[in-house]
Protein backbone atom coordinates (compact mmCIF):
# COMPACT_ATOMS: atom_id res chain seq x y z
CA UNK A 1 0.00 0.00 0.00
CA UNK A 2 1.24 3.50 -0.92
CA UNK A 3 1.97 5.91 1.45
CA UNK A 4 -0.35 8.83 1.90
CA UNK A 5 0.24 11.52 -0.57
CA UNK A 6 -0.45 15.70 0.78
CA UNK A 7 -2.42 17.84 -1.01
CA UNK A 8 -2.70 21.38 0.25
CA UNK A 9 -4.21 22.69 -3.59
CA UNK A 10 -7.21 22.14 -4.73
CA UNK A 11 -7.59 18.82 -5.58
CA UNK A 12 -10.72 18.13 -7.85
CA UNK A 13 -11.03 15.73 -10.89
CA UNK A 14 -13.99 15.81 -12.56
CA UNK A 15 -15.51 12.52 -13.52
CA UNK A 16 -15.40 10.93 -17.19
CA UNK A 17 -17.87 12.25 -18.98
CA UNK A 18 -19.10 14.61 -16.61
CA UNK A 19 -19.59 18.41 -16.91
CA UNK A 20 -17.28 20.55 -14.96
CA UNK A 21 -19.15 22.44 -12.82
CA UNK A 22 -18.75 26.02 -11.33
CA UNK A 23 -18.44 25.59 -7.70
CA UNK A 24 -14.83 23.95 -7.04
CA UNK A 25 -16.43 21.37 -4.62
CA UNK A 26 -19.00 19.82 -6.70
CA UNK A 27 -15.52 18.85 -8.67
CA UNK A 28 -13.97 17.48 -5.89
CA UNK A 29 -14.79 13.97 -5.31
CA UNK A 30 -15.90 13.62 -1.62
CA UNK A 31 -16.36 9.57 -1.55
CA UNK A 32 -11.84 9.67 -1.86
CA UNK A 33 -10.85 12.19 0.65
CA UNK A 34 -10.00 11.45 4.40
CA UNK A 35 -11.23 13.91 7.27
CA UNK A 36 -10.10 15.82 9.29
CA UNK A 37 -8.16 17.76 6.71
CA UNK A 38 -7.05 21.47 5.31
CA UNK A 39 -6.87 22.23 1.73
CA UNK A 40 -6.70 25.40 -0.60
CA UNK A 41 -9.56 25.22 -2.33
CA UNK A 42 -9.61 28.41 -4.57
CA UNK A 43 -7.22 31.00 -5.16
CA UNK A 44 -7.46 34.01 -6.95
CA UNK A 45 -5.81 37.00 -7.84
CA UNK A 46 -8.39 39.90 -7.63
CA UNK A 47 -6.94 43.39 -10.25
CA UNK A 48 -5.06 44.98 -7.93
CA UNK A 49 -2.26 42.37 -7.58
CA UNK A 50 -4.06 40.79 -4.34
CA UNK A 51 -4.63 37.49 -4.38
CA UNK A 52 -7.59 35.62 -1.92
CA UNK A 53 -6.84 31.84 -0.69
CA UNK A 54 -10.45 30.02 0.21
CA UNK A 55 -9.59 27.46 2.44
CA UNK A 56 -11.65 23.74 3.04
CA UNK A 57 -11.45 23.02 6.68
CA UNK A 58 -12.53 19.60 7.18
CA UNK A 59 -13.86 18.48 10.38
CA UNK A 60 -16.29 15.10 9.18
CA UNK A 61 -15.88 12.66 6.41
CA UNK A 62 -18.22 13.44 4.06
CA UNK A 63 -22.13 11.41 3.84
CA UNK A 64 -20.57 9.75 7.05
CA UNK A 65 -20.83 11.81 9.76
CA UNK A 66 -21.48 15.98 10.49
CA UNK A 67 -21.31 18.30 13.11
CA UNK A 68 -24.45 19.28 15.60
CA UNK A 69 -25.93 22.20 14.58
CA UNK A 70 -24.81 23.93 17.43
CA UNK A 71 -21.44 23.04 17.09
CA UNK A 72 -21.27 24.42 13.89
CA UNK A 73 -22.56 27.51 14.64
CA UNK A 74 -20.58 28.23 17.53
CA UNK A 75 -17.24 26.92 16.31
CA UNK A 76 -18.25 29.74 13.25
CA UNK A 77 -18.71 32.73 16.12
CA UNK A 78 -15.75 31.70 18.02
CA UNK A 79 -13.33 31.22 15.13
CA UNK A 80 -14.14 34.26 13.17
CA UNK A 81 -13.39 36.27 16.25
CA UNK A 82 -11.05 34.42 18.07
CA UNK A 83 -8.70 34.15 14.42
CA UNK A 84 -9.09 37.84 13.84
CA UNK A 85 -7.07 38.23 16.88
CA UNK A 86 -4.20 36.18 15.79
CA UNK A 87 -3.99 38.11 11.60
CA UNK A 88 -6.27 40.79 10.07
CA UNK A 89 -6.17 38.73 6.70
CA UNK A 90 -8.94 36.54 7.63
CA UNK A 91 -11.26 37.99 5.59
CA UNK A 92 -14.45 35.37 6.06
CA UNK A 93 -15.36 31.83 8.15
CA UNK A 94 -18.03 30.28 7.12
CA UNK A 95 -19.63 26.94 7.68
CA UNK A 96 -20.44 24.68 5.34
CA UNK A 97 -24.27 23.65 4.64
CA UNK A 98 -23.23 20.25 4.77
CA UNK A 99 -22.08 20.38 8.32
CA UNK A 100 -19.03 18.50 7.87
CA UNK A 101 -16.81 21.51 8.17
CA UNK A 102 -15.98 25.53 7.23
CA UNK A 103 -14.15 27.82 4.67
CA UNK A 104 -11.75 30.50 5.21
CA UNK A 105 -10.98 33.30 2.80
CA UNK A 106 -7.98 34.54 3.28
CA UNK A 107 -5.97 37.33 1.82
CA UNK A 108 -2.56 35.93 0.82
CA UNK A 109 -2.38 33.30 3.42
CA UNK A 110 -0.14 30.31 2.32
CA UNK A 111 -1.12 26.76 3.99
CA UNK A 112 2.30 27.30 6.13
CA UNK A 113 1.09 30.45 7.62
CA UNK A 114 -2.68 29.82 7.68
CA UNK A 115 -2.54 26.30 9.76
CA UNK A 116 -0.79 27.88 12.38
CA UNK A 117 -3.22 30.28 12.64
CA UNK A 118 -5.80 27.94 12.53
CA UNK A 119 -4.14 25.84 15.55
CA UNK A 120 -3.69 28.95 17.14
CA UNK A 121 -6.92 30.00 17.06
CA UNK A 122 -8.71 26.70 18.04
CA UNK A 123 -6.60 26.67 20.81
CA UNK A 124 -8.28 29.93 21.78
CA UNK A 125 -11.85 28.48 21.72
CA UNK A 126 -10.20 25.69 23.97
CA UNK A 127 -10.27 27.88 26.71
CA UNK A 128 -13.11 30.16 25.73
CA UNK A 129 -15.64 30.54 28.44
CA UNK A 130 -18.45 31.90 26.69
CA UNK A 131 -19.62 31.87 22.31
CA UNK A 132 -18.79 35.56 21.44
CA UNK A 133 -22.26 37.39 20.02
CA UNK A 134 -24.30 34.43 20.87
CA UNK A 135 -27.40 36.94 21.92
CA UNK A 136 -30.61 37.51 19.93
CA UNK A 137 -28.95 41.20 19.51
CA UNK A 138 -25.78 40.02 17.53
CA UNK A 139 -27.14 36.76 16.60
CA UNK A 140 -29.90 35.97 13.68
CA UNK A 141 -30.75 32.35 16.05
CA UNK A 142 -28.63 33.74 19.42
CA UNK A 143 -30.56 30.39 21.32
CA UNK A 144 -28.49 28.10 18.61
CA UNK A 145 -24.96 27.39 20.42
CA UNK A 146 -23.51 25.15 22.48
CA UNK A 147 -19.58 25.86 23.95
CA UNK A 148 -19.49 22.56 25.21
CA UNK A 149 -20.13 20.66 20.99
CA UNK A 150 -17.74 23.46 19.62
CA UNK A 151 -15.22 23.00 22.37
CA UNK A 152 -15.68 18.83 21.29
CA UNK A 153 -15.41 18.96 17.94
CA UNK A 154 -12.02 21.46 17.78
CA UNK A 155 -10.77 19.16 20.83
CA UNK A 156 -10.88 16.35 18.04
CA UNK A 157 -10.09 18.13 15.27
CA UNK A 158 -6.78 19.10 16.79
CA UNK A 159 -6.01 15.63 18.11
CA UNK A 160 -5.42 14.83 14.43
CA UNK A 161 -3.54 17.71 13.55
CA UNK A 162 -0.51 15.36 11.99
CA UNK A 163 -3.36 14.61 9.91
CA UNK A 164 -4.34 17.84 8.20
CA UNK A 165 -2.56 17.69 5.07
CA UNK A 166 -3.77 14.48 3.77
CA UNK A 167 -6.78 15.07 1.63
CA UNK A 168 -7.01 11.66 -0.36
CA UNK A 169 -4.44 8.83 1.01
CA UNK A 170 -2.43 6.95 -0.92
CA UNK A 171 -3.19 10.12 -4.27
CA UNK A 172 -0.43 10.57 -6.42
CA UNK A 173 0.53 13.91 -6.93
Amino acid sequence: MSEPTTHNESYTDTPEGAARMNVESFNLDHTKVRAPFVRVADRKTLPGGDVLVKYDVRFCQPNVEHLDMKAVHSIEHLTAELMRNHTDRLIDWGPMGCQTGFYALTLGLEPEEFEPLLQAAFEDVLSATEVPAANEVQCGWGANHSLEAAQEAVRAFLAKRDEWDVVIPGADD
